[in-house]
């Protein structure tokens, strides 16, 4: 089968052998319909993490075509999923940190999105498995993945009634997660360098957004929404400046969730946190729960995901990959 195969920070199309469902006992193999480019997918390639050989991609769409499972998905189901599923009864899962737990990390789709055929295990039948909608479109049941990383953070966020939000960097992400804010009920404002997701951001439901400037002329704007400062930011922009920025905009007790990786690895400073009693807390991945809203939220076009990706063929990817790193688009999805 055809893969997109990683060499040297580069994507390369070959034939790998495609996954036999026999040798995994229950399960299934999917054939791969599309998958988005995540922002995860380029920091693993850019920082090494992905070695040489790996197939990238988990936010996937397609149809089961072989299956071996106690479970009630049947050969012809169309189906968007998950990758990791935790084990639900350790420590990390105990605590609601299920994308801490040790089995949430080993356990993953094999090989990846970007290629013809994927197996899914039982495990993932189970829990991160979702039928499609006939009334959505494969490019729409895509965002199961990343919206559900986004409703994570807000879970995590703890939002009180009233509060007022911030979005610091309005890429894909920054959008679905303004989105599943503003479906969760909160007010929610966005920031970026970039003038056209300004516009972007307020075409999905924003309640205003800000062009960063300059950041004192910025600072000054907000304070017609937020006069003492956001009672909630999420950075969803991967550059340090974004975290210093988003210290300045926050009020004195406010919460800040990392939502990014950070090229240089700058951290908060200890006495901002200590004096203004401020909240920083990251969150990283979905719960199989954070999963099911998320289908639910798409579903009832609670929130809308269409208009967001570009789509590429399986040889074009390296196409799409520069084409977001420039910032030419906002998303990237792969059509197999």
């Amino acid at each position: 089968m055809k893969a997109a195969v990683l060499q040297d920070n580069r994507f390369v199309i070959e034939e790998i052998p495609k996954p036999i469902l026999d040798e995994y006992g229950e399960g299934a193999i999917i054939k791969v319909i599309g998958c988005g480019l995540c922002g995860s997918d380029i920091v693993k390639m850019r920082t090494g993490k992905a070695k040489n050989g790996t197939v990238l991609g988990h936010e996937v769409v397609g149809e089961i075509v072989e299956i071996n499972s106690k479970t009630n998905f049947e050969i012809g189901d169309i189906v968007a999923l998950g990758h990791h599923v935790p084990c639900f009864h350790c420590q990390y899962c105990w605590g609601e940190n299920y994308s801490m737990c040790r089995h949430f990390k080993e356990t993953n789709i094999f090989p990846g999105g970007f290629s013809e055929y994927i197996f899914v295990s039982e495990e993932h039948l189970n829990n991160t498995v979702f039928n499609v909608n006939l009334n959505l479109s494969t490019i729409e049941a895509s965002f199961l993945e990343p919206l559900a990383c986004c409703i994570r953070a807000v879970k995590r966020a703890q939002i009180k009634d009233n509060s007022k939000c911030l979005v610091v960097g309005l890429g894909s992400i920054g959008i679905l997660m303004g989105e599943a804010i503003k479906a969760l009920g909160h007010k929610v404002y966005g920031c970026d360098l970039i003038y056209e997701r300004i516009c972007t951001s307020q075409n999905f439901g924003f309640d205003k957004s800000f062009l960063l400037k300059d950041e004192a002329t910025l600072l000054k704007e907000m304070k017609s929404v937020a006069p003492i400062g956001f009672d909630t930011i999420f950075l969803t922009a991967g550059a340090s400046s974004a975290t210093e920025f988003a210290v300045k905009a926050a009020r004195d007790g406010a919460t800040i969730v990392v939502f990014s990786s950070i090229k240089d690895n700058d951290g908060f400073k200890n006495n901002d946190i200590y004096y203004r009693e401020l909240n920083i807390l990251g969150s990283y991945s979905p719960s199989p729960m954070d999963l099911e809203d998320s289908m639910s939220l798409i579903e009832e076009g609670k929130v809308k995901v269409s208009g967001i990706s570009t789509v590429y063929s399986l040889e074009k990817i390296n196409d799409a990959l520069n084409d977001t790193m420039s910032n030419k688009i906002m998303k990237a999805y792969i059509q197999l």
